[in-house]
């Protein structure tokens, strides 16, 4: 069991944990991740590890609740445990002096991109995040990523916060301006991803996509994070989660990502509806 130290909504149906997890604390690195499960009975999902401390023993999560699983985790509170977490998981991000390194990201993609950030930053890296989200509400960690980045630029389908529109406007201006990025890494929804390397290509610029979103298991076992990097087949989970942009066959992985909707919307209807049931028998016995 790990215990719950924290548990903190950040945005709408967004919850930050601070979980006591000492080993993993002590072993991850930047672009890792842990898988977990809600409850006993519950599926194993794959989470980004947002930060860690090794002298307190405790790493940090931020889960967005989309799914079934999500939902149930983000009902838990502080005091409360998870019965099962491993990591980390995954390669570590591949970090060196680049030079001019952006990091765009969008929706709780920008968890990711913290330690990621604090480890070019201290490569030498003068670092520039860019962060997109639908609406103000659901910016998330932007403070905390720009503790370690020269700029932070933050753009919002609605234009409530920032530049209205998408993450690509301020990157093209950037790779048209006199100082273009001398590397790129997107994390974030797979069309925004894609964009991203399409933009990149014919400049030759060195951009690294997470594909994290791809993932099931975590262990390579299933075979549902199956990609196509460079001809090759690949398992995110054990080989990624980061690859080359350039190499990526976004087309597969559009068609690989939408596999599962049907259980999973079959699942979570489930889920909601016995959270309707029991807040109607609640309100009956407070009557």
């Amino acid at each position: 069991m790990y215990k719950i130290i924290a548990a903190d909504f950040i945005a709408p149906d967004v919850k930050m944990f601070r979980i006591e997890a000492p080993l993993i604390a002590r072993k991850h690195e930047p672009g890792q991740f842990v898988m977990l499960r809600a409850h006993e009975n519950g599926e194993r999902i794959p989470i980004t590890i947002a930060d860690g401390d090794a002298e307190t023993g405790e790493i940090t999560i931020i889960v967005q609740g989309i799914g079934r699983t999500t939902k149930e985790l983000n009902l838990k509170e502080a005091g409360e445990t998870i019965p099962d977490l491993v990591g980390p998981l995954g390669m570590p991000t591949h970090i060196e002096n680049w030079g001019k390194a952006v990091i765009v990201s969008g929706g709780v993609g920008t968890a990711e991109v913290v330690p990621i950030a604090r480890a070019m930053q201290t490569a030498g890296n003068r670092v520039i995040s860019i962060i997109g989200a639908r609406t103000k509400e659901l910016v998330i960690a932007d403070d905390l990523v720009g503790e370690f980045c020269e700029e932070v630029i933050i753009t919002t389908n609605d234009g409530s916060r920032g530049i209205q529109g998408f993450v690509t406007a301020p990157l093209e201006e950037m790779l048209n301006g006199p100082e273009p990025p001398d590397m790129i890494l997107a994390v974030g929804p797979l069309p925004m991803m894609a964009a991203i390397a399409e933009m990149t290509r014919p400049l030759e610029i060195k951009t690294l996509v997470s594909l994290n979103t791809i993932m099931i298991d975590g262990t390579g076992m299933c075979g549902g994070c199956r990609a196509t990097v460079d001809g090759e087949t690949v398992f995110v989970c054990v080989d990624g989660p980061e690859f080359d942009a350039h190499k990526v066959d976004f087309a597969e992985l559009k068609q690989r990502s939408k596999i599962y909707n049907a259980q999973e919307k079959q699942s979570l209807d489930e889920f909601l509806h016995r959270c309707r049931l029991q807040a109607a028998a609640d309100d009956i016995g407070q009557n």
